[in-house]
């Protein structure tokens, strides 16, 4: 009877840390830089960790959107493996259609037009197991420095293509 009391004892305390263990996608280590580096980084649900930078203007992106956007990526080390910095040919993607990574479609989301935001990527918002060698490593947590440059909005179904008005009911 004692034993059963304290081994329930201990699941009960242990669940508040394993439920923790579950919900964060950061390996122990990535979180210790992570805290430590960007304190202030806001969490999502997702497990993704984000810092605006500089708010930007009007009605945040939305999926369907096309986007022009500068940005540099690296891995938490520091070490860049991507970049698109010349405003004269910003990188161009359709939010919200699987073109670009997890931590994207979901970051850039949180965007409005002239905004400028850190993005903190788990690896499986990102890369995941496989990476992408040689630039970026298995598992690894990405850092992003996204500017949304442009939003031009997703056009509304032609009449065409639009599904029929509900009928009314009498």
């Amino acid at each position: 009877m004692y034993l059963s009391r304290l081994f329930l004892c201990a699941v009960v305390l242990a669940a508040p840390l394993a439920l923790h263990a579950q919900l964060e996608k950061l390996p122990p280590e990535d979180l210790e830089i992570v805290q430590k580096q960007w304190p202030q980084a806001k969490k999502i649900s997702t497990g993704l960790r984000y810092i605006m930078l500089k708010e930007g203007e009007g009605e945040p992106a939305k999926p369907g959107d096309l986007l022009s956007v500068l940005y540099r990526g690296a891995i938490l080390s520091g070490k860049v493996f991507d970049e698109s910095e010349d405003p004269s040919q910003p990188f161009m993607v359709r939010l919200g259609r699987g073109l670009v990574i997890q931590g994207w479609d979901q970051g850039l989301q949180l965007m409005k037009r002239g905004g400028k935001m850190l993005l903190i990527i788990p690896s499986e918002l990102g890369y995941g197991t496989r990476g992408s060698p040689p630039q970026i490593p298995r598992n690894a947590t990405l850092v992003f420095e996204i500017d949304l440059l442009d939003i031009k909005r997703a056009e509304p179904l032609s009449p065409a293509l639009a599904p029929p008005p509900e009928k009314k009911k009498k």
